[in-house]
């Protein structure tokens, strides 16, 4: 269902109102609770029949704000049954996303510190609730643009395990963001994914707001991945000589590609925010100071570095240089259950995104020996 299409919606309990916002996939209404005359978001799948995968996310979301309680995060009031599908009751605080309010307002760093001191208080709370968001950007954020008030959306992608593994995925049904998406999210860094993607997604989202633009765009799917994976951002500042320095050293922090090079929590982000914010104040502009003196991170992480193989790794990416001059090698890589194949293998991924290619993968299971050709089946 698009904009030209819309069709009475009925969800017993609610009056609509207003239609808010329509993509392919879902639409946004505001509308009345009628018992309470209490105004609400309601938020629907546009198909009749939607996949499992659409229901799942609609109800991980609300599952997720259940346990939620925050001033910058958006309160679920409930999922209610709506034809074959799910609606999803929302508080209505009069909020328009940023990447909206951005287009008529121009955000100078006196606007720009509270909204952003704001994101990052409501993602501390997330840290202490082990939930990564895994989709920050402009329009997950939503602001009152007569009291300012900012406050999170969208939770039907999060997560509630510290750590995730991230496979690789058809450019097409990569969860999240593309533009936003931080690098090992795109399942093409050998290594998974905790709580500090979305510090990488923040960056991302600072660096919009500040300057206007995306650190990295492109048409092609395949090579903004790459830019995500090894591209070093154009500094902020070259694009914005408003921005100054310390801020900008936050923004290429934040988008560090290796995560253990970024900030270790959000309370470290956010000291250096508030630190940025009371200087501003008191002189009109902002000096350099020493970022990073309150990120002292209580999790014990393991960095996901590989020691001891790098003559492997040479000889592997060696390998794939010859091939594409043209040459035809296969390589065969031996060893015990748990080992480490895998992950030595897996470095190829970096390369191959660079050239374009495709990576294909099937393994020969330990207790599935049985089955003949099993690693050429399961690609």
């Amino acid at each position: 269902m698009n904009k030209n299409n819309i069709y009475p919606v009925t969800i017993p309990g609610y009056t609509i109102t207003e239609l808010i916002y329509a993509s392919e996939k879902t639409t946004v209404y505001r509308g009345q609770q009628q018992t309470t005359q209490i105004s609400v978001i309601i938020k629907i799948l546009n198909s009749e029949y939607p996949r499992l995968q659409d229901l799942i996310a609609f109800k991980n979301q609300f599952a997720i704000s259940q346990i939620i309680d925050h001033p910058n995060i958006i309160k679920c009031c409930g999922l209610e049954k709506y034809g074959n599908s799910y609606a999803l009751i929302l508080e209505d605080f009069s909020g328009i996303s940023l990447s909206e309010y951005t287009k008529s307002q121009k955000l100078d760093l006196n606007s720009f510190l509270p909204i952003a001191i704001a994101i990052t208080k409501a993602l501390e709370f997330l840290y202490t609730k082990r939930i990564i968001h895994q989709d920050i950007k402009p329009r997950n954020i939503l602001i009152n643009p007569q009291t300012q008030e900012i406050k999170l959306i969208d939770f039907s992608i999060s997560s509630l395990l510290p750590k995730e593994t991230a496979d690789i995925q058809s450019l097409n049904v990569l969860a999240g963001t593309l533009v936003y998406m931080s690098p090992e999210q795109t399942g093409r860094m050998n290594r998974g994914i905790d709580y500090r993607t979305d510090f990488y997604s923040l960056g991302v989202t600072f660096y919009e707001l500040l300057t206007g633009q995306l650190p990295f765009y492109s048409q092609n799917h395949l090579e903004l991945i790459y830019y995500h994976i090894a591209k070093e951002p154009i500094n902020p500042r070259e694009i914005n000589p408003q921005i100054p320095q310390v801020l900008a050293d936050v923004i290429i922090k934040l988008m560090a590609k290796n995560p253990d090079k970024r900030y270790q929590t959000a309370r470290g982000i956010r000291y250096d925010l508030e630190i940025c914010q009371q200087i501003l104040l008191a002189q009109g502009e902002i000096s350099n100071f020493e970022l990073g003196k309150r990120d002292i991170s209580n999790r014990f992480l393991i960095p996901a570095k590989l020691y001891g193989r790098e003559q492997e790794i040479i000889t592997l990416l060696q390998s794939f240089e010859n091939v594409i001059a043209g040459n035809k090698e296969l390589m065969l890589v031996a060893g015990f259950s748990g080992i480490g194949k895998t992950a030595v293998v897996n470095e190829v991924h970096k390369p191959i995104v660079r050239e374009k290619g495709y990576f294909i993968s099937g393994k020969y299971d330990q207790f599935q020996r049985n089955i003949p050709f099993f690693a050429l089946v399961s690609t």
